[in-house]
């Protein structure tokens, strides 16, 4: 058995996986990510104890942990070198839970160990297999080969970061214009549905909001299915700005499978069609057989799944 570790800037999340994947029990704890990362470190490892109590076993029946944290992560030297959400630069962290614990501990950006927990369950094998999670960001992780593509210098497979607009005004939150982040993650579907509802005063947008709080990811969503045009346009505008991104992606990896997580994904075939229709019609490749394009599954369990197989990797 291992241990999975997803640790988020909100929330530290943690579960006792097995060696198929299958999480025995987890839990989570607040983050309160302004704290010095040895407050933060604490928590990690007495949320470890916490966990192997809940699956009625003994630290001594776990054979290693697996960290998946935002930023840039060096795999070898267990460093964090650079986190924006959490107060780590060049940060032993590997050291720091491994005297805490007595536990062989391997590290791995979040978006790889989400990738692999995805991959292990839902990846069939695939030789090249990609995860995009749109969220407050966008996300990414590439596999080849079973194992997360991090390049020489473990910043790679940072897809959010493909250029998609030379000349775009949004600013990213990586100081960047034009970013695939910028257009296609949550935030900016959020941004783009309050355009839409300041430039039509007689849309469904405002009833929708009125109903339910506040605008969100499923908002133009759900005005769009039932018919409303200021949110259709959303909704299409937006999957164009998915795809743009796709399409790169597509070209220069070519992968078996590409699953799309994050909330929005719950949107399923509606979202799926139109997306698979726009990025097979800008593949470059006319020929050869299609990357699969579907919805991942595991949501919030990938982080926790593929930390503890990452510790294989």
């Amino acid at each position: 058995m291992y241990i999975g570790i997803d640790l988020g800037g909100t929330n530290i999340a943690a579960g006792v996986v097995d060696e198929a994947g299958h999480i025995i029990y987890k839990s989570s704890v607040l983050t309160l990510a302004q704290r010095p990362i040895e407050e933060i470190v604490e928590d990690m490892a007495d949320l470890c104890v916490d966990i192997v109590d809940g699956a009625n076993c003994s630290i001594v029946d776990i054979e290693a942990v697996g960290v998946g944290c935002p930023g840039t992560v060096d795999n070898k030297s267990g460093i964090i070198a650079y986190s924006c959400n959490l107060k780590m630069k060049n940060t032993e962290l590997r050291a720091m839970l491994e005297k805490r614990l007595g536990k062989r501990i391997n590290l791995e950006n979040d978006a790889n160990a989400a990738a692999l927990g995805e991959y292990a369950i839902n990846g069939d094998d695939a030789d090249s297999f990609v995860l995009i999670t749109l969220g407050t960001g966008v996300g990414g992780g590439v596999i080849i080969d079973g194992k997360p593509y991090r390049g020489f210098n473990c910043a790679g497979g940072e897809l959010g970061h493909i250029i998609i607009n030379a000349e775009g005004e949004e600013q990213c939150s990586c100081g960047n214009k034009g970013c695939w982040e910028a257009y296609a993650s949550v935030t900016a579907l959020i941004r783009q549905t309050k355009q839409a509802m300041q430039a039509d005063s007689s849309s469904m947008i405002h009833k929708w909001v009125q109903e339910n709080g506040e605008v969100s990811g499923r908002t133009a969503f759900d005005c769009a299915k039932k018919g409303d045009k200021a949110a259709t346009a959303v909704v299409e505008q937006y999957i164009r700005y998915v795809g743009m991104g796709l399409i790169s992606i597509l070209n220069i990896f070519q992968p078996s499978k590409i699953l799309i997580g994050g909330g929005i994904s719950k949107e399923g075939n509606y979202l799926l069609n139109p997306l698979r229709e726009y990025v097979y019609a800008g593949d470059y490749n006319k020929y050869r057989e299609k990357t699969k394009i579907e919805a991942a599954t595991l949501f919030n369990d990938a982080g926790i799944i593929g930390a503890a197989l990452s510790v294989c990797n």
